[in-house]
């Protein structure tokens, strides 16, 4: 399951996110859908569970989100933003029975 790294600040703007790695001095902007993208990992829900809940949000095409969180997840991980963690509930729960419960 991947994460947050503890060396990230991350912090709410109207526009989406910004997020501050203070190991390597780097800022980065995010709009309001990476700022959800964020949000829902930091639930613990997987890459497809975030690409449904996205594709419902905004009323798009589930094929096309879920290329487009695959990218965004996967830079994120080159830019050393997330982390591989341990498994949390809502992904344990997941794995076991395919379904988070409530959103």
């Amino acid at each position: 399951m991947r994460a947050i790294s503890s060396s990230i600040r991350r912090t709410q703007t109207p526009d989406g996110g910004v997020l501050l790695d203070i190991e390597r001095g780097q800022i980065f902007c995010l709009n309001v859908i990476g700022s959800k993208i964020l949000d829902l990992l930091e639930e613990g829900h997987n890459e497809e569970r975030i690409a449904e809940q996205v594709s419902a949000a905004y009323g798009t095409d589930i094929d096309t989100v879920q290329v487009d969180v695959h990218d965004f997840l996967e830079n994120l991980n080159q830019l050393h933003i997330l982390r591989q963690g341990a498994p949390t509930e809502t992904s344990k729960r997941e794995a076991t029975d395919g379904d988070s419960g409530p959103t």
